[in-house]
């Protein structure tokens, strides 16, 4: 390890920090693991120092200098909107990235190493894009959503940081599309669907990156000297359609591809959000060269097929282990408690891991727990499926309906309208009152009186009706 030995740590409390800091604690050139966050550790640490501090850069610079800090690894960047607001991911993403980069600068600073977790956002996602970005290789076009332009804000604060402060070594790695079978991310939340949601005439390319990799790779970094850009993604690329394939699932043409944002919505009321910078991949697609971080001497433990075929592992087996393991809670005193208390003897194993054993009476509870958990996911997987399959009926049937001239209204004077006619969407008197409301826009002004009828002459829901009414009188057409 060439010089990093007393580690900062931010991001304690999420997934990326946590796991850093416990692969951290195996290198016994380490000195000190560090962790700063202001929220408290999820995973169980050994010899990490957990300190409660936000992105303040006068207290991280304290804690830097009091510590003799040499490296600091930033692994806070959030590249999923679905997670948070889009002013709380700028807050984080580019003011806090500016205030640690503030933290660890100024004269007499210890730090000589910073390593920052970035997204291959940064590229974007366009229809004109290269075959694969390489580190060398701008956007194709500015930041279409506010996580682009986040990452692209960030990396500039790097970017003059390094420039700045030559004697620092600054990393950054531009990590693909993550799967694994602890990490969360939207991606993995629509490959886990029954069916794998596509936009109708597009099948997108894809790389992903295994989660132990991400890992290995910012060790990777820590461990050595290593300077500038660096995109991180496994070796091959797969189509979409492929991804779905080796999933055992598939694949569903449910989004259009025009009015996609009407169809997000939509799914939106059966519980699958799509954020905008996951949507503009579905479309396009995006592929990385992964060259140059493998000529540093990083290894990948899995391909892009690999790690595909891992989650769908993963997926088939998560219902039957899904709670079987006790969930890590941080207390302070038990933590000091455990680690350094003379008393404790038979509290850890062999490598100092703490045990928990489990009596039988505990053990046969929490079996059961699992097994009913088991049935509830499978009802619901169920019940999803057969919600997928309707609204893919009700969006086939509004694009390929031929679009119809408004239905005038009959005179006064006219004879008694004829018979009630068919609602125009199949499967219509099935769909929840806000699915109908979502799917008014799809509609012509014709189909809208007949729905409106229909409405009026079966369900007679008042906020149905309400929403026609003002549709239809957005189009000039009479109540």
């Amino acid at each position: 390890m060439t010089g990093s030995r007393r580690i900062l740590v931010t991001g304690l409390s999420t997934y990326w920090g946590g796991r850093l800091a416990q692969a951290l604690e195996r290198f016994d050139e380490v000195e000190a693991v560090i962790g700063v966050d202001n929220e408290e550790p999820q995973v169980e640490l050994e010899r990490t120092e957990y300190v409660k501090v936000g992105t303040q850069h006068a207290l991280l610079r304290r804690v830097v200098e009091a510590a003799e800090v040499d490296t600091v690894v930033d692994t806070r960047l959030v590249v999923d909107s679905a997670t948070t607001t889009p002013g709380k991911a700028h807050e984080n993403n580019v003011i806090g990235t500016m205030n640690i980069l503030a933290a660890c600068s100024g004269a007499g600073s210890p730090v000589r190493k910073v390593v920052f977790k970035s997204s291959a956002h940064y590229y974007g996602c366009e229809q004109d894009d290269p075959a694969f970005f390489d580190e060398t290789m701008p956007r194709s076009h500015p930041p279409r959503t506010n996580i682009e332009r986040d990452v692209v804000d960030a990396e500039a604060s790097l970017g003059e940081f390094a420039e700045k402060n030559p004697d620092v070594a600054v990393t950054v790695l531009r990590f693909a599309n993550v799967l694994g079978p602890s990490v969360r991310t939207s991606h993995i939340g629509l490959l886990s669907l029954p069916a794998v949601p596509m936009i109708l005439g597009f099948d997108p390319r894809y790389q992903f990156v295994h989660e132990n990799d991400v890992v290995h790779a910012l060790e990777h970094a820590v461990n050595r000297e290593i300077r500038g850009v660096y995109n991180v993604a496994g070796d091959g690329v797969l189509s979409l359609s492929e991804v779905a394939g080796l999933l055992g699932k598939p694949y569903a043409p449910i989004l259009p591809p025009w009015g996609t944002g009407l169809a997000a919505s939509a799914l939106r009321r059966l519980g699958i959000r799509i954020p905008p910078e996951a949507m503009h991949q579905l479309r396009f697609g995006r592929g990385v060269d992964n060259r140059r971080y493998k000529a540093t001497g990083f290894h990948y433990q899995h391909t892009s097929r690999e790690t595909v075929l891992k989650l769908g592992e993963h997926l088939r087996l998560s219902p039957v282990v899904r709670g079987a393991r006790e969930p890590y809670r941080y207390e302070r005193e038990v933590e000091e408690f455990l680690r350094w208390s003379p008393h404790v003897r038979n509290g850890r194993d062999a490598t100092g891991h703490v045990v928990r054993r489990l009596d039988p009476a505990e053990r046969d509870r929490r079996q059961a727990e699992v097994e009913a958990e088991a049935r509830a996911a499978r009802r619901e997987a169920s019940e999803a499926m057969e919600r997928a399959a309707r609204l893919e009926q009700v969006i086939e049937k509004l694009q390929a309906r031929p679009a119809k001239p408004p239905t005038p209204a009959p005179p006064r004077t006219a004879a008694p309208p004829p018979p009630p006619r068919e609602a125009p969407v199949e499967h219509y008197d099935d769909l929840a009152a806000e699915e109908v409301i979502a799917l008014l826009g799809s509609l012509d002004a014709g189909d809208l009186v007949v729905l409106r009828e229909h409405e009026r002459d079966h369900a007679r829901r008042a906020g149905v009706l309400a929403a026609i009414d003002s549709v239809l009188g957005r189009t000039g057409v009479p109540d």
